[in-house]
């Protein structure tokens, strides 16, 4: 892996570092002996341009526009399989024949009830909290409720916590929905897919008879997909930091569900839903349009352009066709939002400043306004971020917990702070 090396000097003295070769992707410097061999660190706010781990789950490249899961284009997977496949395949490495995905749908199906007294947990919230706080608090609660799958250094435990992770998700975040409007919590149904269980845990009442529209649950499928794992993102480092101390799967995840919640990460999708209402009308977007291209102005256009892809947003493309085909269904093309969105999505195709910048419509834009149409409000966007990426964040911490060079996070600083001084009496100040 390391067979070409770079030459480095530091205050005169000449290092050697190993040059490492990916599988795809630029090669990356290993600097892991610089500060014993010249004693020195390097400086790298955000760890932009530094590799925390080797992993052999996802592969980006921002400049192609391509995400691969385990080497499978997004696309063919979006178009060809489906979220449950796509976690076997996250999880274990490879697609699962028959008997592999019969086993695993039926593992997961039979652990998305949660433990009965966790129903109490959650009345000890205000019915107004957050749905993402109320997520945070309950699944790092799970390790008090699941005492049987915690212990790290057990592979048998381990998988146990994947399983109940993936499988209760839906759950947990359901049940937070209904806890905040005030209906009856709906257990799981066993008959159902995945996504259309969710939906009926969110939708149903015990009042009237519910069917699960497939459209809709299709929709909701490839959402859970396109945002499975995104590589060593914001939250999936947060569950690896958290994971290195050694910490139990739950507790892991929950950070990770804490990191998702801040609007620059998770929160996306709401803010690109708010950022068109707050537009209203159609009328109103050249205004807004100008705000956006005015330097000295605050406003931002939410749901265009993306850190990592600087070409196009993979994921896009078929949200867009989802959103799309959800929209038909349910007859929303005379909504005032969406004719806000289809006006921008134009622009943006055919500006100038747009194209220029890079600002084009990405996933974040599409499914919100397909998280709408279902009838979500925007409060719950996240949490199904949260449900979609949960089986990202364990193949993550199952790949971290495996590696043999995994040591505890401890990055390093710059610091600029005040020199050495002595402390003066209080009197003496």
């Amino acid at each position: 892996m390391a067979d070409k090396s770079a030459k480095l000097s530091v205050n005169g003295q000449d290092v050697d570092l190993p040059i490492l070769t990916p599988t795809a992707g630029p090669d990356v410097l290993d600097i892991r002996k610089l500060y014993g061999q010249a004693g020195v660190f390097t400086y790298d706010p955000g760890f932009t341009s530094t590799a925390s781990c080797d992993s052999t789950i996802t592969y980006i490249d921002g400049d192609q526009g391509e995400l691969w899961y385990r080497g499978y284009p997004i696309e063919q997977l979006a178009a060809k399989s489906n979220y449950l496949e796509t976690c076997y395949l996250l999880l274990y490495g490879e697609l699962p024949n028959p008997a592999q995905m019969a086993d695993f749908d039926a593992r997961v199906t039979r652990h998305t009830m949660v433990h009965e007294q966790m129903h109490n947990f959650y009345r000890g919230f205000r019915r107004d909290a957050h749905p993402m706080a109320t997520m945070v608090g309950v699944v790092g609660a799970m390790s008090a409720f699941y005492h049987d799958s915690v212990d790290i250094n057990d592979p048998v435990q381990r998988e146990v916590a994947s399983i109940r992770l993936i499988a209760k998700m839906p759950t947990i975040a359901a049940m937070a929905y209904k806890y905040s409007i005030g209906q009856p919590f709906v257990y799981p149904d066993n008959e159902l897919d995945y996504a259309s269980n969710f939906l009926k845990m969110c939708f149903s009442v015990p009042a009237e008879k519910y069917t699960v529209n497939p459209a809709l649950a299709k929709a909701m499928d490839r959402i859970m997909m396109l945002h499975a794992d995104h590589e060593q993102n914001a939250s999936t480092s947060t569950v690896r930091l958290a994971g290195s101390s050694g910490a139990n799967p739950f507790a892991c995840i929950a950070a990770g569900i804490a990191c998702l919640w801040g609007p620059a990460h998770g929160g996306a999708n709401q803010a690109a839903l708010e950022m068109l209402r707050q537009i209203g009308s159609v009328d109103r977007i050249p205004e807004y349009i100008a705000k956006a291209k005015d330097k000295n102005d605050p406003f931002k256009l939410m749901g265009f352009g993306h850190r990592v892809y600087k070409n196009f947003d993979p994921r896009a493309k078929v949200m867009k066709e989802s959103a799309d085909e959800v929209l038909d269904l349910l007859g929303f093309h005379n909504n005032p939002t969406l004719q806000v969105a289809k006006e921008l999505e134009k622009i943006a195709l055919e500006d100038p400043y747009f194209i220029e910048k890079k600002l084009y419509p990405n996933v974040d834009f599409y499914s919100g306004i397909i998280l709408e149409a279902m009838g979500f409000p925007t409060s719950m966007f996240t949490p199904i971020f949260a449900i979609s990426r949960t089986v990202g964040w364990i193949a993550q911490w199952k790949e971290m917990i495996a590696d043999p060079q995994n040591k505890i996070g401890r990055p390093r600083q710059l610091y600029v702070g005040a020199d050495r001084r002595d402390y003066v009496d209080l009197k003496s100040r």
